[in-house]
């Protein structure tokens, strides 16, 4: 006798045998798993595919203590200026432009003078009857007078030593201040005795107008 369709649907796996008889119901089982897993990754905006950039492109690292050095400006050309000096040429008081960089006050100009002609100003002829001295004149002004109080160490002067520093000094003084229009100067030496000369007396050729230089 055959047996029915039941008892044949009945029948048992023997153990250490894999069953056959309904492979969808784990694989059914395993899906929502999975979904799971992913629905978290989705909500977080995690891209799919492709590179996202952000930010400035990177410059390079520094190592530990060193820092970047910051751009220098560019550096200023200095300007140049012309000061009026007076020397001696064949006996005579020569007046002369020498240009030098920054500029120069009537201290300046007057230590200038007692340094005495360069070496192309020498070239030219020019002498000086001042004596060399390491210690600076004490200049005062007030409006057009000028006052001029040389050290001990210049001793006596000479008529024509104290022509170049009184011209020298009104000169510049004038350019200073060219409102002025004229400029009294008075050379006091060591033992009280005074000299003097107005701008109006002195040479021409060492102009009054300032005159700057790139």
């Amino acid at each position: 006798m055959n047996p029915s369709p039941r008892s044949r649907a009945d029948v048992t796996t023997p153990p250490g045998q894999p069953s056959h008889g309904r492979p969808g119901r784990s694989a059914g089982r395993a899906l929502p798993v999975l979904l799971a897993a992913l629905l978290p990754l989705s909500a977080c905006g995690i891209p799919e595919t492709g590179v996202v950039e952000a930010g400035e492109p990177a410059t390079g690292v520094l190592r530990p203590g060193v820092t970047a050095a910051p751009s220098e400006p560019a550096p200023q050309e200095v300007p140049r200026v012309n000061v009026p000096l007076y020397f001696v040429a064949d006996g005579d008081l020569t007046a002369v432009s020498r240009t030098v960089p920054g500029s120069a006050d009537l201290a300046g100009t007057v230590l200038m003078l007692f340094e005495g002609p360069d070496a192309q100003e020498r070239g030219k002829g020019l002498t000086t009857e001042l004596p060399p001295t390491a210690e600076a004149p004490t200049i005062r002004t007030d409006g057009t007078a000028v006052n001029v109080r040389l050290p001990r160490s210049a001793g006596s002067l000479s008529d024509t030593a104290v022509d170049q520093l009184a011209c020298t000094v009104a000169v510049a003084r004038l350019r200073q201040d060219p409102a002025l229009g004229s400029a009294k100067v008075t050379v006091e030496q060591p033992g009280g005795r005074l000299a003097g000369r107005s701008s109006d007396d002195c040479p021409s050729g060492a102009t009054s107008e300032p005159t700057v230089s790139p």
